[in-house]
């Protein structure tokens, strides 16, 4: 194999069923479900320059990777098999009855509990094979053969056969593990991950049949790190072990008491054995050099056993994973994703709040989607519960499209404004909340028998809102107008959902309009051409630029309707206008100088911001 051209700071590991990938900003994990679809979950993690300087010491840094790495890699484990594992009608019936029954009885779910039980069980299997067992073997052989015994040649052939033993299990360990299928299809996985890695180290690109082509064999392996961490905690612990065994005699401490400090001990330098083996394995993957070989031999024997080769599929998803790690590192913008599994409320909403807190999105959004997909209060949203995997499937659909920057009622495809529902959709401005002011003084204005026109009616919301609500106790008519035919379509279909009676003609504002009206009202494209693009990505890029583009000023619509307007008001009638921020005493001028009106105020909005103009004539 050629030489390596391409080195890369991207590692990985095997999961359930798939691959995790690390770069330096992310975490990129794909699994095959059990129905042969791939799925990705890919999270932001600390950079190590941003992590404080003190983690980035040598030999402490091997110590925070290596926490930080058994912490993770038993989280990303659970997650894939999670993701990875579903069960079969009845029995996922059953298993949703019992999460049921823990969530309400216990705010927890299954999963909580397989991870604390796993991490417990992990954490005892490890302290009992590679830390008690070479112990006790040790001592054994130690009361039978006084060579051996610590008190001779200061305890070092004691510490030698300890490692021995501790070597032994290890390797032992690893081979009875391809007894289980399961685990030598995550060993094929392994594969995989070294594979793709090194193909893209060799400057070859991702190809199913390019990575099929290169070792297995990696040095920043976990089997090689692991093996290191062996051989370099026979030398540690003796180096500490036997002064600490000199004071043990002297203090006359002996028995049971003895083996409990000893392993006591170990456990302790457990962190720095860590960050020694951290940087030594550093060392050594720094280089191709044959004079290095010897050290690098045994770690590429054990990583023999603990990858295979593996299949298309299985490269698929490695391949996935990494050129996914990748990209999280080239866009800083790039849009998390997670697995739809079985999880607590709380979690889940933390999850989304922090993605979208990092898009400048409305944390809210959070809020109102957990809401409305999961039939649950806003105001109940506090209180914790257990999410199933189905719920969690449709929520995270939603989620994944309202980061790609899409309005969050345009994925639902409708929203509430003034008590009523209105569908909307790209071809139309989202009804905002302060456009109701403007509903509200219409309504207050309107007489019976007076005549409406609104002006730029988009999704027809003013114009309905208000008919609704006025014809209530009135008789009234209402005309609506729009420049667009795509909006008067969503327009057409939001007064039949709500039964109101408005007439909707094409005009470019008062063109196609005919006769003379007692209220006028309109809330149209007000926002300065050069501030466009400022606003926020779900308005810029997907309201439709037609109805916002209010010109060099955002003042353009309101001189063409103040030309316009005094023709096609009767005497006595009003106009009322919607108008952004620091606009309203402008437009006051403009209708004072332009359309001679009798008298102008303003409605302030709950920000007191003066949000509309109520025109007199």
């Amino acid at each position: 194999m050629k030489k390596k051209c391409n080195r890369t700071y991207v590692g990985g590991q095997a999961v359930i069923q798939g691959v995790m990938m690390r770069s330096k900003h992310g975490m990129a994990t794909v699994v095959r479900t059990d129905q042969g679809e791939m799925v990705t979950e890919a999270v932001k993690i600390k950079a190590p320059e941003d992590r404080p300087r003190w983690q980035r010491v040598p030999f402490i840094r091997g110590v925070v990777n290596f926490v930080s790495s058994l912490v993770g890699g038993m989280k990303v484990l659970m997650r894939s098999s999670e993701a990875a594992l579903t069960e079969e009608e009845g029995e996922e019936e059953k298993q949703s009855k019992i999460s049921k029954w823990m969530a309400e009885k216990w705010k927890i779910s299954v999963g909580d509990i397989i991870t604390g039980v796993s991490v417990v069980l992990g954490i005892i299997l490890a302290v009992g094979l590679f830390i008690f067992l070479p112990l006790l073997f040790t001592r054994l052989i130690a009361s039978n053969v006084p060579a051996v015994a610590k008190d001779q040649m200061y305890g070092l052939w004691y510490y030698l056969i300890e490692g021995g033993f501790r070597l032994v299990i290890f390797l032992l360990y690893i081979l009875f593990t391809l007894v289980f299928k399961s685990l030598r299809e995550t060993y094929m996985y392994h594969g995989a991950e070294h594979k793709t890695i090194n193909c893209y180290e060799y400057g070859m690109p991702l190809t199913v049949e390019n990575v099929k082509k290169c070792t297995r064999l990696h040095d920043r392996c976990g089997t090689t790190f692991l093996f290191i961490v062996l051989f370099i905690s026979i030398i540690v612990f003796a180096l500490v072990g036997i002064p600490l065994d000199m004071l043990y005699t002297a203090a006359g401490i002996g028995g049971i008491l003895e083996t409990l400090l000893s392993i006591v001990f170990r456990i302790l330098l457990l962190p720095v054995v860590a960050g020694v083996s951290y940087e030594v394995l550093k060392l050594l993957a720094k280089t191709d050099s044959v004079l290095v070989l010897p050290l690098k031999a045994p770690g590429y024997l054990l990583q023999k056993i603990t990858t295979r080769e593996p299949t298309d599929g299985m490269i698929e998803c490695a391949i996935r994973a990494f050129e996914t790690a990748l990209e999280m590192d080239r866009d800083p913008d790039f849009n998390e994703r997670f697995f739809a599994t079985e999880t607590k409320l709380q979690k889940l909403m933390a999850d989304m709040k922090r993605c979208f807190a990092g898009k400048n999105i409305d944390e809210a959004d959070a809020e109102w989607i957990l809401s409305m997909t999961l039939g649950i209060k806003r105001s109940a949203l506090s209180e914790e519960r257990v999410i199933s995997r189905a719920e969690c499937k449709k929520v995270l659909d939603i989620f994944d499209e309202r980061m790609k920057g899409r309005p969050l009622w345009y994925i639902y495809g409708d929203t509430e404004f003034y008590g009523y529902t209105f569908k909307v959709d790209e071809r139309v401005l989202i009804p905002r909340p302060e456009t109701e002011i403007l509903v509200r003084q219409a309504i207050l204005t309107l007489n019976d028998g007076d005549r409406m026109l609104d002006l730029c009616t988009g999704s027809g919301a003013v114009a309905i809102a208000t008919y609704c609500e006025a014809s209530k106790d009135k008789q009234i008519s209402v005309t609506a107008s729009d420049i667009s035919e795509d909006a008067l379509e969503v327009a057409r279909e939001n007064a039949r959902l709500n039964k109101a009676a408005v007439t909707f003609v094409k005009s470019d504002l008062f063109a196609g309009i005919r006769g003379r009206f007692n209220l006028i009202t309109a809330n149209p494209p007000y926002v300065r051409r050069d501030e466009i693009e400022t606003l926020p990505t779900d308005v810029k890029d997907h309201e439709p630029r037609i109805a916002l583009d209010g010109g060099e000023d955002g003042l353009d619509f309101y001189r063409a309707i103040a030309g316009m307007a005094p023709r096609y008001i009767v005497h006595g009638g009003m106009l009322i206008l919607e108008c952004g921020e620091g606009q309203a005493q402008e437009i006051i001028r403009i209708f004072q100088t332009t359309a001679h009106c009798d008298f102008a105020m303003v409605v302030k909005d709950l920000a007191g911001v003066e949000r509309v103009v109520k025109l007199g004539f």
